[in-house]
């Protein structure tokens, strides 16, 4: 009987905790995204903090102001930094190391010598600059003007650390610590006592040598590595990623904050700061630096409190996204384009040749993708962002993109809307009618294409913007922000008065804003026949029922200001006006079975019906997430003979027509691209 209760309380018990951890991560959570704060370095007053994604970033009054320093950085992805009289020297993940003798506002390149271009650390001593690489140790005596190689012994060659006790030299490994006591000519392994021998960190008090490592926490030497014991007591987090030492305090940058020791790490204490993982930390007396994931902390009391000094610094607002085959990108106010290829896990900067990082908007046309920036018009890709040209539309304020066949349309503030028919080699205005030209949003129903414009309502052509006429019969609020569609509905986000849904091609509006507490909406993002809108101030809502009610879904939403919206698969991405952005499964908000299990899992291209056929057939298909779609047929020649489609989709199942009437008898092929999925099948045309 004993048995028997307690194999019902363990299954209760498990049944409980994972209750728990299913609300535990019910909820949005934080992508990081944003720049990860690598190196921090301390010349005078300037502070420079090396970030990956967003490179180097010099601060002269404590951090209050950033300015970013890349000029001939040609890698920004930068992982150490190192003052040495007056030269700055930047390590970076795949460019090797940079030299500028002017604060940062020149960079140039210094590897001759390097052959391992994974810079992870510096240290001086002397006349003598080192280099720790993912595979190498380098040594400069001539300012870095050239470098060789200090790798006899050092059986590890990862070397993420370096410290100084003169006349000896240590580095800190992914083989433990090696010591060198002719610079760095010869080394010796000195690991008796460490436990752990992932080594991150090496700081210095007067004899005394403390090692971070990870998963043993830190470890402290007396004798030049001989021995090492561990001073653990208290730290409870032992994946130990930075260390920096003032006087008699040590300072330990962990996975979960910073830990603070006052008497040799025999005891810690967790301080007061977030639970960020701290990456990196220096000490500027009386101030202390932390760089986090997305976040730069300052503490002037000894670490007792810390300020947020990140505004700047991080590219935190988000105003767009664009989705393309397997890769997410977003649009930031001065941080240019991120792109993800592993659902937001990882991001990298690709702003190569974009000479205008505020970015306002993003749209992909099959394999290209275009830019549309504050005051620098529109940029174009075709490599998803490793290199950005300028297209035919410069200088201009681009909110918004919408593609129609081979159209491509711009809005801007003040000027209007654009369009080219040559991937934007050339643009031209189409704005007759418009009588208002501050156009932040355009969206699509078949050959209607709706402007909404801020004080002027919204706006409709049904000839690709020739003419434009205005519609708004009950639109209310006449300053809207986003538009979208779901089926031939319509719905308009306004600032100020909620939502507005048109049935009849914006005929006539009526606002839908039962449960919409929040009337300051920026963004929309489709799902089926859900409709999520982002609100400044208000967090997210979703409706079910084409806007007739709408209810909250902010759990774990901390920062409740959303600029931009997106679907990405089953996710909802939210890009926000100072954090960044979330991420939430859609299983999560929409609770109904048949609403959850409507739209496609998978691209599919199915075979036409019927077939053979006589001048007419039908062709389905369907897509998992919003894509730009093109089907064409093709002859056995090769030749396009037809286009099917040519235009961005939402997520769904579809049915279009084929009218081969015009065709002689015989093989076609038709073709289906969306981003990277492709698929190719056969018809049979018998007259």
């Amino acid at each position: 009987m004993k048995n028997k209760y307690s194999l019902k309380f363990f299954i209760i018990m498990l049944l409980l905790e994972s209750a728990l951890i299913n609300y535990t991560y019910a909820q949005w959570q934080k992508v990081n995204y944003g720049c990860y704060i690598k190196a921090i370095e301390i010349s005078g007053t300037n502070i420079f903090v090396g970030t990956f994604n967003d490179g180097i970033f010099i601060s002269t009054n404590n951090g209050n102001n950033w300015s970013a320093i890349n000029n001939g950085l040609t890698n920004t992805d930068v992982e150490a930094l190192r003052s040495f009289g007056i030269y700055l020297f930047a390590g970076t993940r795949a460019g090797g190391i940079f030299r500028s003798s002017n604060n940062g506002i020149n960079w140039s390149e210094v590897n001759t010598g390097i052959t391992r271009k994974h810079i992870l650390s510096f240290v001086s001593y002397g006349s003598n600059i080192f280099a720790g690489a993912d595979g190498a140790l380098y040594l400069s005596t001539d300012n870095g003007i050239s470098w060789n190689s200090r790798e006899n012994g050092l059986t590890n060659k990862i070397v993420n650390t370096i410290a100084i006790i003169s006349p000896n030299i240590f580095a800190g490994t992914y083989g433990g610590v090696f010591l060198s006591t002719n610079n760095g000519a010869s080394w010796t392994a000195v690991n008796n006592g460490l436990t752990r021998t992932i080594i991150y960190a090496l700081a210095v008090s007067g004899n005394k040598l403390f090692a971070g490592t990870f998963g043993g926490g830190v470890f402290l030497t007396t004798n030049n590595g001989s021995n090492w014991i561990g001073v653990n007591n208290g730290l409870t987090d032992k994946n130990v990623y930075s260390l920096a030492i003032s006087g008699s305090n040590i300072f330990a940058g962990t996975g979960s904050g910073v830990f603070l020791s006052t008497n040799n790490g025999n005891n810690w204490n967790k301080i007061k700061i977030t639970k960020d993982y701290i990456s990196s930390l220096a000490i500027s007396e009386p101030n202390i630096f932390a760089g986090s994931w997305g976040k730069f902390y300052l503490s002037t009391d000894n670490g007792t409190n810390w300020m947020d000094i990140s505004n700047g610094l991080i590219y935190n607002w988000v105003y767009s996204f664009a989705v393309s085959g397997t890769n997410i990108l977003v649009g930031r106010w001065k941080g240019g384009v991120m792109l993800s290829s592993d659902f937001g896990n990882h991001w990298r900067t690709v702003n190569n040749g974009l000479g205008n990082t505020d970015v306002l908007s993003l749209t992909d046309y099959g394999t290209d993708l275009f830019v549309g920036t504050y005051g620098g018009g529109v940029y174009r890709t075709t490599n998803y962002g490793e290199n950005w040209i300028i297209t035919g539309l410069t200088n201009a304020d681009v909110r918004t993109f919408a593609v129609v066949g081979s159209n491509i349309f711009a809005g801007t503030a003040d000027n209007g809307v654009y369009r080219t028919t040559n991937k934007g080699t050339s643009w031209n205005t189409v704005n007759t009618g418009l009588t208002n030209k501050y156009v932040n949003a355009l969206a699509l129903i078949g050959s209607y294409i709706f402007a909404g414009t801020v004080g002027g309502g919204v706006f409709v052509s049904t000839n690709l913007g020739t003419n434009w006429i205005a519609t708004n019969s009950g639109l209310t609020n006449t300053d809207v922000y986003a538009l979208t569609v779901i089926g031939t509905n319509i719905f308009a986000a306004t600032s100020g008065g909620g939502i507005f849904l048109s049935t009849n091609y914006g005929s006539s509006w009526q606002a839908v804003n039962s449960g919409l507490n929040n009337k300051i909406v920026y963004a929309f993002a489709v799902y089926g026949t859900n409709l999520f809108a982002g609100t400044w101030g208000g967090g997210i809502f979703l409706s079910r029922n084409n806007g007739s009610s709408w209810q909250e879904v902010n759990t774990g939403l901390d920062f409740k200001y959303v600029l931009s919206l997106t679907l990405f698969g089953d996710t909802v991405y939210a890009g926000t006006g100072g954090d960044g952005i979330y991420k939430r499964p859609v299983s999560e908000m929409v609770t109904s079975t048949t609403s959850a299990n409507e739209l496609p899992t998978k691209f599919k291209l199915y075979q036409n019906y019927p077939n053979p056929f006589n001048t007419s057939t039908k062709i389905n298909f369907e897509i998992p997430q919003n894509s730009f779609v093109q089907i064409k047929i093709y002859n056995l020649l090769g030749k396009e003979v037809a286009t099917l489609v040519n235009e961005r989709k939402n997520a769904g199942r579809y049915e279009i027509d084929f009218d081969g009437s015009n065709l002689s008898s015989g093989i076609y092929i038709y073709k289906m691209k969306a981003g990277e999925f492709c698929i190719s099948k056969k018809l049979l045309l018998l007259k």
